[in-house]
């Protein structure tokens, strides 16, 4: 128990009235004055009352600003938890994406019709897995040259009639997920 507390109750029992109570007429007998007593005890009573309430204020205002911690640290913990699983998510498409790649190399180079069709499908699954995951192509063919989106591995010269730092040829694809790059494209850039 608080030390408040203990002060509170024993300014309460000093403030109970004693087993056999005196008569006025037997306390006005020994000199004594009834009501200033009566207005001591009382006097007693309200400031033991008045630390009562402000120990009890305290301890609320404790609890509120306890409870208030403990809530921000559960939506600090929740946030933390979906973004370890997002990360660990964008983690594993990172390393699928390479495979993405590989099929449209393979695309390319078939030369057999069903195989072809074979691969296409695969292909349009694998397409199909990243817009359900929110994941887009960043695929800047003769776009102007963007360095937050794609990393220039190679220039060449520009053509007469074609301006500088635009991308000429897509090497590797690039990928972003809600604005974030998650892999930038590899490119070749007119210089």
């Amino acid at each position: 128990m608080s030390e408040e507390m203990k002060q509170a109750a024993d300014a309460a029992e000093r403030a109970q009235p004693p087993a056999q109570e005196e008569t006025q007429a037997e306390a006005q007998g020994k000199g004594e004055k009834p009501e200033k007593e009566q207005q001591s005890k009382l006097e007693q009573l309200q400031g033991a009352l008045e630390t009562a309430n402000a120990a009890a204020a305290d301890y609320k205002d404790k609890w509120m600003r306890s409870a208030a911690e403990f809530d921000n640290f559960r939506k600090r913990n929740e946030q933390t938890r979906r973004n370890a699983y997002l990360d660990g998510k964008a983690d594993i498409l990172i390393k699928v994406l390479p495979v993405g790649d590989n099929l449209e190399l393979a695309l390319l180079s078939c030369a057999d019709e069903k195989t072809k069709k074979g691969i296409e499908m695969v292909l349009r699954s694998f397409r199909k897995l990243l817009e359900e995951e929110g994941i887009e192509e960043i695929n800047p063919l003769n776009e102007e040259f963007d360095p937050t989106f794609c990393e220039a591995i190679m220039s060449e010269p520009a053509a007469d009639g074609v301006e500088p730092g635009y991308v000429k040829e897509v090497f590797r694809k690039g990928y972003k997920r809600d604005g974030k790059v998650i892999r930038f494209a590899q490119v070749k850039v007119t210089g």
